[in-house]
């Protein structure tokens, strides 16, 4: 194993796109930049057709159900905030969701929208991150954000002043920024002050502006005109902007509570990715995220976050994969807006947090920045992890993005080679794949496909929980 990454990373370092043989072309990323995690692409193009397509995710596997079996249950959220530095609230709140599923906990309203507010902060952060300094260079024609500062400096100091509102709503409720302490299960150990709460709220006011010239900035960039119509999925909530709460729902008339996810989601090991492939049951690929969330939930925005979709010409359902980036923004200003009614309506108090905890099992699914993501777990009578099961956002759109990739593909096989490679590697960045948490499954068995030297390995990793 650890060869095979050295071997990688040095492969990253080479080529990037090459011409084969007559009638023959190659689009070969090494190492994609400007997502997190390690992952690699590999086209081949026989007479003007896709002969052979691999998004491999060669980031080694984590298991980080493995290691929570054993543990008590009060200290699953802390373990799962750990998978992630940037999705770590994220995985956080559905672990504590999933545990008081599993104990029988009903958890107070303050609580939910303290969870909210915790929640919004951590994907503003995400979101700001990512369209100012991983997708806009991609559009400005800069190499990296750190490039764009001589020419671009207000921009990004907007992406940073931004990304600093999220994390510093994740510190106020969650008591640091990365990987917050005050949430736990059946509510908080610490309160915001109201006078911190106001001066929140009166700096979300001001920085409405910033998210407005957000959206504005990616309704003017140029996006390739790509459409690939698929399966949406995300939580929706008939009162709300599912995060938290909600059902799990498609496009396609799928409506399930978090307790069936399992029935209806499916995996598969492929040969090239330690990421399985997710499928619907008897459907194909789908997509999680921004653009899946908009397109499901466009009615439960904000006015202001409505309006300017409307402005943008952004009319669900939008099968451009690269509208996420759009989404995106939209849904910076819509969170704004809804952060500010949250804090308009507390009226916080200290809480009784005692419980009593039964076995059971437990399941929760909430809207991360990238998407869905699912959390299960079974606890014994001892308060003991017996089970866990975790899928992320990126270990449900990995299949997707493939299946894009192929029917995009064509359209770029005739510009010069390093064009057509940005435009694939735009594509993958549009999605803002994390792919460092899409490698938690349990069973592991990949057998080298002797065609592509850059296939994995032989590998056989087995735990049984």
């Amino acid at each position: 194993m650890k060869q095979f990454l050295i071997s990688k990373k040095l492969e990253a370092m080479t080529a990037n796109s090459d011409v084969l043989m007559s009638g023959q072309k190659r689009i070969r990323v090494n190492y994609i930049a400007r997502v997190e995690g390690q992952g690699a692409l590999d086209i081949r193009f026989s007479n003007g057709k896709v002969e052979e397509l691999k998004l491999e995710i060669y980031e080694p596997p984590r298991f980080f159900e493995a290691f929570l079996i054993g543990r008590s249950f009060d200290e699953v959220h802390e373990l799962t905030s750990r998978i992630c530095g940037i999705c770590h609230v994220a995985h956080q709140i559905t672990a504590l969701q999933a545990i008081e599923n599993a104990i029988g906990v009903t958890v107070s309203q303050q609580t939910k929208d303290l969870r909210k507010l915790l929640a919004l902060g951590g994907i503003i952060q995400s979101h700001a991150l990512h369209l100012y300094f991983l997708a806009a260079p991609d559009y400005l024609g800069y190499e990296s954000a750190i490039s764009m500062i001589p020419n671009q400096l207000s921009l990004v100091k907007r992406g940073l002043e931004l990304k600093k509102l999220g994390n510093d709503i994740v510190e106020l409720i969650g008591g640091r920024a990365i990987h917050p302490v005050t949430a736990m299960i059946n509510g908080f150990t610490a309160l915001p002050r109201e006078k911190d709460l106001e001066a929140l709220k009166r700096r979300l006011t001001e920085a409405k502006a910033d998210a407005i010239r957000t959206v504005e900035l990616f309704i003017n960039l140029k996006t390739p005109d790509f459409q690939r119509k698929c399966e949406y999925v995300a939580l929706s909530h008939p009162t709300e902007y599912a995060i938290n709460e909600g059902r799990l729902v498609s496009s396609e008339g799928l409506d399930i509570p978090a307790s069936e996810y399992r029935r209806y989601f499916k995996e598969r090991q492929v040969p090239h990715s330690y990421a399985k492939h997710s499928s619907i049951e008897g459907r194909s690929s789908f997509m999680v995220g921004p653009l899946a969330r908009i397109n499901i939930n466009f009615e439960k925005l904000s006015s202001d976050g409505r309006s300017l979709a409307k402005e943008a010409g952004f009319k669900p359902p939008n099968f451009n994969p690269f509208s996420n980036n759009l989404a995106r923004a939209i849904e910076i200003l819509h969170f704004i807006d809804e952060c500010i009614e949250i804090i308009e309506r507390l009226d916080l108090k200290e809480e009784n947090r005692s419980f009593e905890a039964k076995a059971g099992g437990g399941f929760a699914i909430t809207e991360a920045p990238r998407g869905s993501l699912y959390h299960y777990y079974k606890i014994d009578n001892g308060g003991i992890v017996e089970k866990a099961d975790i899928v992320t956002p990126t270990a449900h759109n990995v299949y997707n993005i493939e299946q894009d990739l192929w029917s995009f593909a064509p359209n770029v096989i005739e510009l010069p080679l390093e064009d057509a490679t940005l435009k694939c590697e735009m594509l993958i960045r549009a999605y803002d794949p994390c792919i460092s948490c899409s490698v938690h499954f349990l069973k592991l068995n990949i057998r080298k496909n002797e065609r592509l030297n850059s296939d994995l390995p032989p590998q056989k990793m087995k735990h049984h929980s």
